[in-house]
């Protein structure tokens, strides 16, 4: 007697994703956070093209694969990326319920981006709190070229951001850092929310000018925490020395606890 898809899902579980299966089966109906994530996804999807026809798309972080589906649905050849094979096998699953053959998963890090080829939208989505190196990571997306990057991170404090944020400084001047109002990343030492691997927070201040650092300008913010950026070709750091950064964090996560 073959397993049923209630059965299934149990014993995929547990799930981060609500997937939405068909036939009304639900993976995570009773999520703490509500119907997610297509919540957030009701958001976002106003401002992406509803014909993503011939378009390549990367989800980092995919989980389950819920944005990964989605985009597909509008036409999209769809790339999702994760660390962690739990999710991968559900993401891997569920590819096979919708019938998903523009998607694929693959085990990979945010670090071997670059490797990877020229996309025209990125989400990164849940991800930047949880890295060791999350400049490295901007600076390795702008390498694969995005028209879109949808950028979504945990965050902390109001919006406010200093006037002379963007000003040069010198030692006379350190005073200014301790402004309120300066942009600001906290760093975690040993756990958020029971997550040892929440290692910052940034604040709003901070994104803005991490992003701009990588060549990426904000375009709009459809919710609350998610930017829709896109790039500006530009970028802050010497292509080989990223790359070379990129390998060290690479064997970093590989064979530490973290990413």
């Amino acid at each position: 007697m073959s397993e049923s898809a209630e059965a299934q899902v149990r014993r995929l579980g547990p799930w981060f994703h609500n997937l939405h299966l068909p036939g009304g089966l639900e993976t995570a109906p009773d999520h703490h956070l509500g119907d997610f994530p297509r919540f957030k996804w009701l958001q976002i999807a106003p401002h992406l093209p509803f014909d993503l026809t011939g378009a390549r798309v990367l989800d980092i972080g995919c989980n389950a694969g819920f944005y990964s589906f989605a985009l597909a649905e509008r036409g999209a050849s769809v790339l999702g990326i994760d660390t962690d094979e739990h999710y991968l096998r559900q993401a891997r699953w569920a590819k096979e319920r919708f019938a998903a053959d523009r998607v694929t998963f693959e085990r990979r890090s945010v670090y071997e981006v670059h490797e990877l080829g020229r996309f025209d939208i990125v989400l990164f989505m849940g991800v930047f709190y949880h890295l060791r190196h999350p400049l490295l990571a901007l600076d390795l997306l702008a390498r694969t070229g995005p028209r879109t990057l949808v950028f979504q991170s945990l965050t902390f404090g109001d919006e406010r951001v200093a006037a002379d944020a963007a000003s040069p400084l010198d030692y006379a001047d350190r005073e200014r850092l301790a402004d309120p109002a300066w942009p600001k990343m906290a760093f975690v030492e040993t756990s958020f929310a029971d997550d040892p691997t929440n290692w910052w927070v940034p604040d709003h201040g901070a994104i803005t000018a991490m992003l701009r650092s990588s060549g990426f300008v904000v375009d709009t913010r459809p919710g609350h925490e998610i930017y829709l950026c896109r790039h500006t070709g530009s970028r802050a750091c010497d292509d080989d020395a990223t790359a070379l950064a990129a390998h060290a964090a690479r064997e970093c996560h590989e064979t530490g606890p973290s990413p």
